[in-house]
């Protein structure tokens, strides 16, 4: 008997529980799974916990806290010029994955095709094949002068021929910006370039910005903002990357009224609503969070330099990341020395034998050869964290051949 869902079972059990798994029984520092090892600030979280306390436990309204979503309108008119309806133009959801699945769901219709880049975040592939949708994609591929040994300021690029070849009769195209995991910052060109290809093949953007506030040095566009797009794009973002609250789950997604009712349409079924205390926890994160996303920014461009640095000191190829915290680094010379070929194995031996966790992204392809020289490195850790995963990274060139 078939136990899994046809449309499911081909995405078994993700990366990051198995490279979680590795990391557990080997008791291996865990650069794999992009969460924090250390917490988000106590102002957000006193402002959780009263609200526990004053008994705000009971099912939250549907589509949103009222002072939620109006603190994410003013934060969206300050942040980009418009104003928006807090009621019928806002979605609080349960994390930005939720937002996902709620927009694909709800506003794509079975054999409809969705434009994806990868490598993608896993849950785009999985959702769109919940939606029934057919994706179609196109590859971010890496720097011409990424060289093992060395740290490129280059970023990932697209080729805008292939972009237009994917675009046309297509439902909806997906961008995330800032990209995991490969850290690229869509510049204003290309996003133009999209929003003009958007307007020609009449096509939805759907954009996930839950690295938002993380970049270093580059400007985030919002391609909502741009000409022409405000009426057919869909914002989602979420709390936890920006506040070091993955746990929390509160995302939300920001669109015309006429495309927030599909978003709702699916989000009802779904999870109906989010945890109440928690979007109250939110709503001083939005308010007060300034400072701390202003520290956090400093703290990860520092810590980026260093495992970048680390990394090209054993070899690696590595692409400085402009947004995000993940780092992109080809393995190929490195593996060679540990007797492996290939992503996925090089990252399942590398927690054994090293003791330091890292994602093979090829699994984030459909072309997986696209990826096979790659790994990801997170990180959003304490920087005593980073060190130790230096000193036993450094052992890798005493580790013998399997």
């Amino acid at each position: 008997m078939n136990t899994v869902a046809a449309r499911l079972a081909p995405f078994g059990t993700t990366i990051f529980t198995e490279m979680t798994r590795l990391a557990q029984r080997h008791n291996a520092v865990n650069l794999a799974q992009g969460f924090p090892d250390f917490d988000g600030p106590e102002f957000v979280k006193d402002a959780a916990i009263d609200a526990i306390r004053a008994g705000r436990s009971q099912y939250a309204r549907m589509f949103g806290d009222p002072a939620l979503n109006a603190a994410l309108a003013q934060r969206w008119r300050s942040l980009t010029g418009q104003a928006i309806d807090p009621d019928t133009q806002i979605t609080i959801t349960s994390g930005c994955t939720e937002a996902i699945a709620a927009t694909m769901l709800g506003v794509i219709n079975p054999g409809e095709r969705v434009v994806m880049f990868e490598p993608y975040y896993d849950s785009y592939r999985a959702t769109a094949a919940m939606a029934g949708a057919e994706p179609r994609f196109v590859t971010l591929r890496p720097p011409a002068d990424l060289r093992a040994g060395q740290v490129t300021n280059s970023p990932f690029w697209f080729d805008m021929g292939e972009l237009e070849r994917a675009m046309a009769g297509a439902r909806a195209i997906l961008v995330n910006t800032p990209h995991n995991p490969t850290g690229h910052v869509y510049s204003r060109d290309e996003l133009e370039r999209i929003a003009f290809l958007c307007a020609k093949h009449n096509v939805l953007a759907i954009t996930d910005e839950v690295y938002e506030d993380l970049t270093y040095g580059h400007e985030h566009v919002r391609l909502a903002t741009l000409p022409g797009m405000a009426e057919r794009t869909i914002t989602l973002s979420s709390l936890g990357k920006t506040f070091s609250l993955t746990g929390w789950k509160i995302g939300w997604a920001i669109t015309t009224p006429e495309l927030t009712r599909g978003v709702r349409a699916a989000h009802q079924f779904l999870t109906f609503a989010t945890a109440t205390p928690l979007q109250i926890g939110a709503i001083a994160a939005i308010e007060q969070g300034g400072d701390y996303i202003s520290s956090l920014q400093v703290q990860f461009r520092q810590r980026r330099e260093f495992l970048a640095t680390t990394l090209a000191s054993l070899g690696f190829g590595v692409v400085m990341p402009r947004g995000t915290y993940f780092i992109m680094a080809d393995h190929t010379e490195v593996a060679r020395s540990m007797g492996v070929v290939g992503d996925v194995e090089f990252c399942r031996e590398l927690p054994a034998r090293v003791g330091v966790a890292a994602i093979p992204p090829s699994v984030f392809y459909d072309h997986p050869e696209n990826g096979r020289s790659l790994a990801r490195f997170a990180f959003c850790k304490k920087q005593e964290t980073l060190e130790e995963a230096a000193r036993r990274l450094r052992a890798i060139a005493s580790v013998p051949h399997a």
